[in-house]
């Protein structure tokens, strides 16, 4: 039975069982709504000051052409949804049915929407796997092939953007300090992913030992002590996940990255679907509002509030500003952004998380009275 797949150990005593309840809280779901909700009223108040809102949002016409740029947005975000469920059939070498995939993803998305962005949804993805019926060694060793996917195609994919971008246009804002801010930051973040990157690509493909190594001696350092242990299980998982990966065939990996592109680039594409249908002038720079969203994910993946809540809304109305006629536009669009990319996520998990954790738990405690 799948059921049997399920490690019993790993959810089944009263303290994890709380733990793991106790990241669904209402209280964290409601908590970046809040946050996000808070800063666009004060970022309202302040454009306010300067510009007559009223008549920014009496100007928003729901043409045939808007409420087509939104669908698109929505099938673009599907589209990501295809590409992450995708890859986890590839992965597993389809032992995913397409169904229990799109579950995995869309539990993973909404991890995402409440956890800080530097931890994602990743960190509960081996057990929404182990869900599904597959082995949580082996679900440790796919989530970190999907962590090293997401970010070889950032470390790929962003100096290709920032080559075919005028630097010019593409760190440009309204605001020569937000300019000089977010160039230094998008370049920082970079060159951390950039050797994140590395360290993974060492670990899972080429000296696994050895890494595990470098990364113990490391946290022998006083300040760095209290990292030795997740140092050391890093290392091990590195070494699972070399041992399954090295046998893989170009395939694969070709697969797993052409899927991983699609996911992103899907997710990018939404805020062109947007000024698509709400800012019509904006239609020669399409490519351009395409590239500042690696930009901006790139610096979001730092963001300290669950989900990146006020941090998004606050950064991609300050960056897309000098694209739209008045200020206030860009705050419009950035809430339709996050309705359409995060707010939908949270509401499909919340409504999923319940049942799921009912029935993760009915299994787990099954299997446990079955194997006494």
């Amino acid at each position: 039975m799948e059921d049997r797949n399920v490690r019993t150990d790993v959810l089944n005593n009263p303290d994890d069982e709380k733990r793991t309840r106790s990241l669904f809280s209402v209280w964290k779901i409601f908590l970046p709504v809040i946050i996000g909700i808070g800063v666009v009223i004060l970022m309202f108040i302040h454009d306010a000051e300067s510009e007559n809102l009223i008549e920014i949002l009496k100007d928003i016409r729901f043409s045939p052409r808007a409420v087509a740029c939104i669908v698109i947005g929505l099938i673009f975000m599907v589209g990501r949804d295809f590409g992450l469920s995708w890859r986890f059939r590839i992965l597993t070498d389809n032992q995913l049915k397409w169904k229990q995939a799109i579950k995995v993803d869309l539990l993973c998305e909404f991890t995402s929407c409440i956890t800080p962005s530097a931890v994602g949804g990743s960190s509960f993805g081996m057990i929404y796997l182990n869900s599904q019926g597959i082995e949580l060694g082996r679900a440790t060793t796919l989530m970190m092939t999907t962590l090293f996917f997401d970010e070889l195609f950032l470390v790929v994919a962003c100096p290709v953007v920032v080559l075919l971008t005028p630097a010019g246009d593409l760190f440009t804002s309204s605001s020569n300090f937000f300019t000089y801010g977010l160039e230094f930051t998008f370049w920082v973040i970079y060159g951390v992913l950039v050797l994140w990157t590395t360290i993974l690509f060492i670990g899972i493909v080429l000296y696994p030992s050895w890494m595990k190594k470098v990364l113990v001696n490391v946290c022998k350092l006083k300040f760095l002590r209290r990292f030795s242990s997740k140092a050391a299980s890093l290392g091990d998982n590195m070494i699972e996940t070399s041992g399954k990966l090295r046998n893989k065939s170009i395939g694969f990996w070709v697969k797993g990255f052409f899927a991983t592109s699609v996911s992103w680039l899907s997710r990018y594409a939404v805020v062109n679907a947007l000024f698509w249908g709400f800012v019509p002038s904006a239609d020669p720079y399409q490519g351009l509002i395409l590239a500042r969203e690696f930009v901006i994910w790139v610096v979001l993946m730092v963001s300290p509030t669950p989900g990146g809540a006020g941090l998004s809304e606050w950064l991609f109305s300050e960056y897309y500003s000098d694209l739209v006629a008045v200020g206030g536009m860009a705050l419009v669009l950035a809430v339709f952004w996050r309705i359409i990319s995060y707010y939908v996520y949270l509401i499909i998990g919340a409504c999923i998380v319940p049942g799921w954790l009912r029935d993760y738990y009915h299994k787990t405690r099954t299997a446990t009275r079955e194997t006494k």
